[in-house]
């Protein structure tokens, strides 16, 4: 074992954390680009017309995310997230509750590309405003959060020297989510 994880699930385990931080990451210079090319970050226009397959790949293994994390969450693994009597604890709710808005957040800015809505010229402003997309990276901050804050500040807990996974996807985050907070009209 390395760490709390049995070897058995271990290559899953990590493909897991390494999916999910390439999802945060794609979103988060999905929603990011624009606000930040608005504060004066140069981007270059071949990444802002990128935003759209940013998206979607995010969103794809967002997806992945969330289906190897059903098969991974138990006790053996995410021990912390559970009571004694085999109950999730209120912070493993607060971080699932926050994962499964966000996707199902996801998936309706996903759609709303997609299909005839995209013609609707108030939804496609509503689910592009400055209010929704802020609401999207806030549930995604609150399920990394969640998921990994009480590691955060234990260096000599971090396995390999390394920090955790969603320390950095947190870092990530808040940083995309400042640059959308000041560079969002």
């Amino acid at each position: 074992m390395l760490g709390p994880v049995p070897w058995d699930d271990f290559p899953m385990f990590i493909f897991n954390k390494g999916t999910s931080l390439a999802a945060f990451i794609l979103l988060t210079f999905n929603f990011s680009f624009g606000p930040m090319n608005n504060v004066g970050v140069t981007i270059p226009s071949s990444w802002l017309n990128a935003r759209k397959a940013l998206g979607m790949t995010g969103f794809l293994l967002v997806l992945i995310h969330a289906f190897i994390s059903f098969l991974l969450f138990r006790p053996a693994i995410y021990a912390q997230f559970f009571e004694s009597d085999g109950s999730l604890t209120a912070i493993a709710g607060i971080s699932m509750l926050a994962g499964i808005f966000g996707l199902v957040v996801l998936w309706a800015y996903n759609l709303s590309f997609q299909t005839h809505m995209r013609e609707d010229k108030k939804f496609i402003s509503f689910i592009t405003s400055r209010k929704f997309l802020l609401f999207a990276l806030t549930l995604g901050i609150i399920h990394i959060f969640f998921m990994g804050y009480n590691g955060w500040l234990n260096p000599d807990g971090w396995h390999g020297g390394l920090p955790p996974i969603s320390l950095v996807a947190f870092t990530f985050c808040l940083i995309g989510y400042i640059f959308n907070l000041i560079g969002r009209k």
